[in-house]
């Protein structure tokens, strides 16, 4: 019973905090459409960092440009799968770390997939001009912090047996 408890006691935190990467997103994008949309960049480091209104209708990188359709379908789909994965991952300390890189990943699609079911693209104001990489936002942030996190303990933390414990609690049907 207590297990059980604790099962749902963690999957409430991480939806909860699912939600205030949610809101920390869209406020953060709400702020870029009010201060710089139709205006200049602000220059936070000069040659380095700046903010900058974009409105993107692709994935990262402008990937799929105009794929609406694509993103309206893959996105709830994506999300479903990962919740699957959040409510059967072993609720154990050791598989915490990737309990937070689920809630990045559901935040960020969330984030975007709100722009782009309300707008139709989705707002990227962050602009490194030093290695002049793609416009992002905060919602990007949480993706890609997450897939390095991912990496990194599969790589390094987690062995085979802890994986294996993870694919078969993912895939039993209990």
């Amino acid at each position: 019973m207590f297990y059980k408890v604790n099962k749902w006691i963690s999957i409430v935190y991480s939806l909860i905090l699912v939600g205030l990467l949610v809101l920390l997103d869209q406020w953060t994008k709400h702020l870029a459409v009010s201060h710089l949309m139709n205006k200049s960049d602000i220059i936070l480091i000069p040659n380095v960092l700046q903010l900058h209104y974009l409105e993107n209708t692709g994935a990262a990188f402008s990937m799929l440009e105009g794929k609406q359709t694509f993103f309206a379908v893959a996105t709830p789909i994506l999300l479903i799968l990962l919740l699957i994965i959040l409510f059967r991952m072993p609720r154990e300390k050791k598989y915490l770390y990737l309990d937070y890189i689920i809630v990045l990943v559901v935040a960020g699609a969330i984030g975007n997939h709100i722009d782009r079911v309300i707008n139709n693209y989705v707002v990227d104001f962050i602009y490194f001009s030093l290695i002049n990489f793609p416009v992002f936002n905060i919602a990007d942030c949480y993706v890609t912090v997450s897939m390095i996190l991912l990496l990194i303990l599969i790589l390094f933390y987690y062995k085979d047996e802890d994986l294996e414990e993870i694919k078969k609690s993912i895939l039993s049907r209990n």
